[in-house]
């Protein structure tokens, strides 16, 4: 199954519906070498007018400190995302379940041999689930799992992930070869906290994949995100339940009397 460094590929700006325990957001993200820039268009329920959605780009265009650590936090999780990838083969015994002319349904359980290199790796390879596969780029379209008993870590002195903890990700192509995540449920219960950016409680909806130019910049960036439309929430919001054909459904607001006309 293919794997790649995903701090090396084109960026593209996505619309992004973020759910959180304690926060919503809904957003244009467009990424560059130099960290994302983000134009929320709502936080909890609330519509951030125009100006304030400047205000906290230029903010972040002034804070390098804050671009750095975006990029530093978003270099870490990748690099740990590639590393559990290549442990796939090994960690788990795999069962095809399915096939079509497209794709390859396999179910995996954890490895009895298996030695776990690192914390994230004994979390992950305690999991069991299912996985569907493009059959023509090898490339994962679905994968989920789920812990099949309590993970524990210094005898659950530094922390403990209970049996009923849950992680699922898709992929969709988004052009000729470019495939890119649209999906993210993490529901990790219990006090440990594996990975910087990723909260124990996410879900994470991606749409509206564009192409961006080659080493685009910050300032680009931000003229690119606010160029795209005003939207509504999407109704796979945990406020509004869950959108009919499972991905984020937004809906664009009504033209103000500038712009092209319907």
């Amino acid at each position: 199954m293919d794997h790649h460094h995903r701090g090396k590929e084109r960026k593209r700006i996505y619309l992004e519906d973020s759910n959180k325990p304690k926060e919503h957001v809904l957003q244009w993200v467009a990424g560059t070498q130099r960290g994302n820039v983000e134009r929320i268009l709502e936080k909890d329920a609330q519509e951030l007018p125009e100006t304030r959605q400047r205000e906290l780009i230029e903010r972040f265009l002034r804070d390098s400190r804050a671009q750095n650590k975006q990029v530093e936090e978003a270099n870490h999780d990748n690099k740990q995302i590639d590393d559990l990838l290549k442990l796939l083969p090994a960690a788990f015994v795999w069962t095809q379940t399915g096939a079509t002319t497209t794709t390859t349904s396999l179910h995996f359980e954890p490895a009895a041999n298996f030695h776990p290199p690192t914390r994230e790796a004994r979390v992950f390879s305690s999991m069991t689930g299912d996985l569907v596969l493009d059959n023509q780029q090898h490339r994962i379209c679905k994968v989920k799992g789920h812990l099949i008993h309590d993970v524990t870590f210094g005898g659950g002195l530094l922390g403990r992930l209970k049996e009923r903890s849950s992680f699922s990700l898709e992929q969709q192509q988004v052009g000729p070869a470019l495939w890119e995540l649209t999906a993210i449920h993490v529901h990790l219960e219990g006090n440990a906290l594996l990975f910087k950016s990723v909260s124990l409680q996410e879900d994470d909806e991606r749409s509206r994949f564009q192409p961006e130019p080659a080493n685009i910049t910050l300032e680009q960036a931000a003229t690119s995100v606010m160029s795209q439309p005003e939207l509504f929430a999407c109704s796979s919001s945990i406020n509004s339940g869950p959108a009919s054909e499972g991905h984020a459904a937004c809906v664009e607001k009504l033209a103000k009397g500038t712009g092209p006309k319907p």
